[in-house]
C-alpha cells in the first residue's frame, strides 16, 4: 500500500512538473479566475434587470426605484467586462446589442421612437429582428431616464420595450456563456494548447492582453470625446456614456477595475521590478483621478475649472495604456498587435 501511495504521488509531481509553464498557468487563471466570472456575473446582473422589469411593469403603483438600480448593476457589470472581451462576445455584432456608443446622431431616440411607433404593441419577434441601436442598454437607458420620456404616464407604450430588451439581453449572455462553458469552448481553448484557436498560451495570454489594452484605450476615448478632444476642444457632453443616467464615471471606474483584474494576474510573469511598480502606480494614480471627481462627466466637460483635472486624467490613461502596450508587451516577448481603437 505504501509503495502504492509513493507511486501515485511521483506520478502526480511528474506530470505537475511536464504541466508547469507560468504563462499557461497565468492565462488559465485568468480564464477561471477573472474571464469566466466576469461572464457569468454580466449574464446575473441581466437576470435581475429582466426580473426588475417584469415586477415593474406588472405593477402600476410601482416606482423606478429598483428598476433603476436593476438597471445600474446592469451597466457596471457590462463595464467590468468591456476590457475582458476575448472570444464570443467580441465576435458576431454582439457587443454591439449590449451598448450603443458613441450615438453621435441621436440614434438611439429617433431608432426607438419610430420602432415604438411602427409596433403596437411591440412583440419580441420585432425587436430581435430590430437594429442593435435599440436592443441594449442605451435604449433601456434612455426610456428610463431621458427627460422626454414619462415613464409613469406612459407605461404601455414603454414597457413591451422594457422587458423585451432585458429578456434579450439575458438570452444575449446567457448564449455568450453557453459559448465559454460548452465542451471545445472558449474556456477550453483557453487551458488546453494547441486547439483550432490559439497554438501556444502565449497566443492566449497575447489575445488576453490585446482585448485589456484596447479596453484601456477605450476609456481614453470614452473620456477625451466628451472633452472635445477629437472636436478642436469643444465639449460634447451629449456624447459621454451613459450621460442620461448620470453614470459615466461609475463605468470608467468599473471598467478599469476589470482591466486591473488582468494585470494583477500578469504582474508575477514581468521580471523587470520598476516596470511592475511603474504599472501598479499608473492603476493607482487613474483610480484616485477617477474617485475624485465632484460631478457627473457631462458636467464636468462643460465647465473650464474642471478642464485642467480632466486633461490630467486623459494623460494618466495615456501613460496606463502606453506602458502597457510597449514595455509590458516587450518585457514579455509578446506581440500585442494591432488595436482596433487607433487612429479614433
Amino acid at each position: 500500500m505504501r509503495a502504492l501511495v509513493i507511486l501515485v504521488s511521483v506520478a502526480v509531481s511528474v506530470l505537475l512538473t511536464g504541466c508547469s509553464n507560468p504563462r499557461q498557468e497565468v492565462t488559465v487563471r485568468l480564464a477561471n479566475d477573472v474571464l469566466l466570472p466576469a461572464h457569468q456575473q454580466w449574464r446575473d446582473s441581466n437576470a435581475a434587470l429582466k426580473d426588475s422589469a417584469d415586477t415593474y411593469c406588472a405593477d402600476p403603483q410601482a416606482s423606478t426605484d429598483g428598476l433603476r438600480a436593476a438597471f445600474y448593476q446592469a451597466q457596471s457589470r457590462w463595464s467590468y467586462l468591456q476590457p475582458l472581451m476575448v472570444g464570443p462576445l467580441s465576435e458576431g455584432n454582439r457587443s454591439w446589442q449590449v451598448q450603443f456608443w458613441p450615438d453621435k446622431r441621436n440614434m438611439v431616440i429617433r431608432q426607438t421612437e419610430t420602432l415604438l411607433d411602427e409596433a403596437d404593441p411591440l412583440t419580441r419577434e420585432q425587436l430581435d429582428q430590430a437594429s442593435v441601436v435599440v436592443q441594449g442598454l442605451t435604449a433601456f437607458e434612455y426610456v428610463l431616464f431621458d427627460e422626454s420620456v414619462t415613464l409613469a404616464d406612459s407605461r404601455d407604450r414603454y414597457c413591451p420595450l422594457l422587458t423585451g430588451i432585458a429578456r434579450h439581453q439575458l438570452a444575449l449572455s446567457e448564449a455568450v456563456l453557453a459559448l465559454w462553458n460548452e465542451p471545445g469552448g472558449m474556456l477550453t481553448q483557453l487551458r488546453d494548447f494547441p486547439n483550432d484557436r490559439y497554438a501556444t498560451a502565449d497566443e492566449g495570454l497575447a489575445a488576453i492582453l490585446r482585448m485589456q489594452i484596447t479596453g484601456v484605450d477605450v476609456l481614453k476615448k470614452k473620456l477625451g470625446t466628451p472633452m472635445g478632444r477629437l472636436n478642436q476642444g469643444v465639449a460634447q457632453p451629449y456624447q459621454a456614456e451613459a450621460w442620461r443616467s448620470r453614470q459615466s464615471i461609475e463605468n470608467l471606474q468599473a471598467s478599469l477595475q476589470g482591466a486591473q483584474a488582468v494585470w494583477e494576474r500578469v504582474r508575477s510573469l514581468v521580471s523587470d521590478a520598476a516596470l511592475v511598480k511603474d504599472i501598479d502606480q499608473a492603476y493607482a494614480g487613474v483610480a484616485n483621478q477617477l474617485a475624485a471627481l465632484p460631478a457627473p462627466l457631462m458636467e464636468l466637460v462643460q465647465a473650464s475649472q474642471h478642464s485642467e483635472t480632466l486633461t490630467v486624467l486623459y494623460a494618466a490613461l495615456d501613460n496606463l495604456e502606453n506602458r502597457q502596450q510597449t514595455e509590458l508587451a516587450r518585457n514579455l516577448n509578446i506581440q500585442i498587435g494591432f488595436n482596433a481603437n487607433d487612429g479614433d
